[in-house]
């Protein structure tokens, strides 16, 4: 019998650089959470709730409220229509969405087919249903699929697609023709699809497209989304999956054995977010523009290869120009030399080798990307 106790948590890289932020005093551009508190009518819904008395355990589901809000976002933004009963479950964030459809789906000695560089969860949740993750490299430098690769990734034991678009970290939007090809892949070969869209909000060039609406994809995919990111509440966890009633059930059989439900007035506050006009998403969007032009010019001036995101509030650099490699030492020595934090990418690889790409983050106020700038010239 195994007596060693129950595993530990691994110590990330995020924890690591957090860390490091607090102990240097650094501008943090390396976690993906905003600075600033969501708008004032979203946090007034859930303060409302609270106040009503709605704090104790909702429906399994998710509030009928919220619930009815996600399928009437889903069929005004793209036409799809799943139903408020059966096709959507509310979940903690998209990380137990995403938990959860591996444990539904994924059974010991499958293969998930995942887009690499990917969010590290991806990897713990599929390797927690027993499956292993194979990875489907976006090179550097225009981090586009290669979508004969995906192909040829497709073995016997494949069960699933698992996609993020727009994809996080490299800030690649995926589209019509490159999600066409997907889905013949998935058609062909009778896989599963799971897509993380939790930036569908956040697309500066092209649009967002989910592969749910593509023929013959429906019946076949479960699509994840996130409140965190679009109204600047990554605090409240709540996520949702949405798809046809016999993808969703199964989803909801594995959430009710991990949180059951959660964040009750959060949930109203999020209804209210998902009715907002389409003026918030559009100021919503123009205001990461301003910063991410911002972020991306200042530091293609300091000399980093930037990769320019279509979309996310990340952006890919190269730190190889300043004669760095190796990005996590790069990044473990940034906080102490600029009093700035940024990511090294390897650590969103299967095999963290050594690679010069960092990731910023330009989810922060302008002042705050100005003073990080600043540091980064006086230190570099």
């Amino acid at each position: 019998m195994d007596r060693s106790g129950p595993a530990k948590p691994q110590t990330t890289i995020f924890t690591v650089m957090s860390a490091l932020a607090q102990r240097h005093g650094a501008v943090n551009l390396g976690q993906g959470f905003p600075d600033e508190s969501g708008p004032e009518h979203v946090i007034e819904a859930a303060v409302a709730a609270m106040r009503e008395g709605r704090n104790q355990y909702p429906p399994m589901p998710g509030v009928l409220e919220l619930r009815q809000a996600i399928a009437a976002h889903q069929r005004d933004w793209y036409g799809l229509d799943p139903s408020v009963e059966e096709g959507v479950v509310v979940t903690a964030g998209a990380t137990e969405a995403i938990a959860a459809s591996m444990l539904a789906f994924v059974r010991p000695g499958d293969e998930v087919i995942a887009m690499e560089p990917f969010y590290d969860s991806y990897k713990a949740a599929v390797e927690l249903a027993g499956g292993t993750i194979v990875p489907w490299r976006l090179e550097a430098p225009a981090f586009r699929p290669d979508l004969d690769r995906l192909a040829s990734l497709v073995t016997g034991r494949t069960r699933m697609l698992l996609l993020n678009t727009p994809h996080n970290p490299t800030g690649t939007v995926l589209d019509r023709a490159e999600l066409e090809a997907v889905a013949r892949v998935a058609i062909e070969r009778d896989l599963l699809v799971v897509t993380d869209e939790v930036y569908e909000h956040l697309v500066f060039e092209g649009r967002h497209e989910p592969i749910a609406g593509l023929p013959g994809m429906w019946d076949r995919t479960v699509s994840i989304g996130s409140a965190g990111k679009t109204f600047s509440v990554t605090g409240w966890k709540i996520g949702w999956a949405t798809g046809p009633a016999a993808l969703v059930d199964r989803v909801k059989g594995v959430k009710q054995y991990l949180t059951f439900a959660s964040g009750t007035p959060f949930q109203y506050g999020i209804a209210a977010a998902l009715a907002s006009g389409r003026e918030y998403f559009e100021s919503y969007l123009a205001g990461y523009a301003e910063r991410r032009e911002l972020l991306a010019a200042g530091l293609a001036g300091l000399g980093f290869t930037v990769y320019e995101p279509q979309g996310t509030y990340f952006i890919t650099t190269s730190a190889a120009p300043l004669g760095y490699e190796d990005g996590m030492a790069f990044c473990l020595e940034l906080p102490e030399r600029c009093g700035v934090v940024a990511v090294p990418t390897q650590v969103f690889y299967a095999d963290p080798e050594p690679r010069p790409e960092v990731r910023f983050t330009f989810c922060k106020p302008l002042a705050v990307l100005e003073e990080g700038l600043e540091r980064l010239r006086k230190g570099l």
